[in-house]
């Protein structure tokens, strides 16, 4: 039998990158997969069109899904350049919203029927940038690092009841995130510069969504039995490196 039989998944972020490539992980190890994005989906699983800016319709979905989802994997996300001293406010509240307000109403909907039944996961795909800033990189910065919080809190008031919570925090990632204000920055001369030539990124390349996306499954699984509260860094080495 395969590891999630008859387990049901909510994906948000479903239609692209790391949220689908976790979809397909998930929907390989037997679970029904529910995806969520603004965007439509494939034929694989079928896909919610959700606007996760709309926080009261996230709070509606949450409310709807509760009863019926085991797993929740939180992977849609925008990135905008927010500089502290010329930000825009409205797109600041914007990424704030789908970032990590929408996230974490999911988180308290969706574990609230775990926990009525016992058994639950979350995962939330956070970023390196929840520990460490970037010029520009504000509004993303603060919401990684409050969904890195999220996860701690939810993981301590979750555990009594069988619910483990986990942030997963990739770095660079071949994926349409990669794209900064219309440059592919895995492309850029200062990414071959600083992180390939001159070896800040130990790998020497960008993660596939996929290798993302076997992190979130078994974190997602039943093989894991105690793994929880942590943000766990798949960034090919980028963070540990002076």
């Amino acid at each position: 039998m395969s590891a999630l039989a008859g387990r049901r998944a909510v994906v948000t972020g479903a239609s692209n990158g790391i949220g689908r490539a976790a979809a397909l992980a998930l929907l390989r190890e037997g679970a029904h997969v529910t995806g969520v994005d603004i965007e439509p989906g494939r034929d694989e699983f079928p896909v919610v069109g959700l606007d996760l800016a709309d926080l009261d319709a996230v709070a509606a979905f949450g409310a709807g899904h509760a009863a019926e989802t085991d797993i929740l994997v939180n992977a849609a996300g925008m990135y905008a350049t927010t500089p502290v001293r010329d930000f825009d406010p409205a797109l600041y509240h914007q990424l704030l919203a789908i970032d990590l307000h929408a996230p974490v109403l999911l988180i308290r909907a969706l574990g609230a029927g775990m926990a009525a039944r016992g058994w639950g996961r979350i995962v939330t795909i956070s970023s390196v940038h929840s520990g460490v800033g970037e010029p520009g990189a504000l509004a993303y910065d603060i919401a990684k690092a409050g969904l890195d919080a999220a996860t701690r809190v939810a993981a301590i008031e979750l555990a009594p009841h069988g619910v483990l919570v986990n942030a997963v925090a990739p770095g660079f990632v071949a994926t349409r995130m990669s794209l900064v204000d219309g440059v592919d920055e895995l492309t850029s001369p200062e990414f071959r510069t600083v992180y390939l030539d001159h070896g800040r990124l130990p790998l020497g390349r960008a993660a596939e969504a996929a290798e993302i996306a076997e992190l979130v499954a078994w974190l997602a699984g039943p093989a894991n039995t105690y793994l929880t509260g942590q943000s766990v860094r798949i960034d090919g080495g980028l963070t540990v490196r002076l």
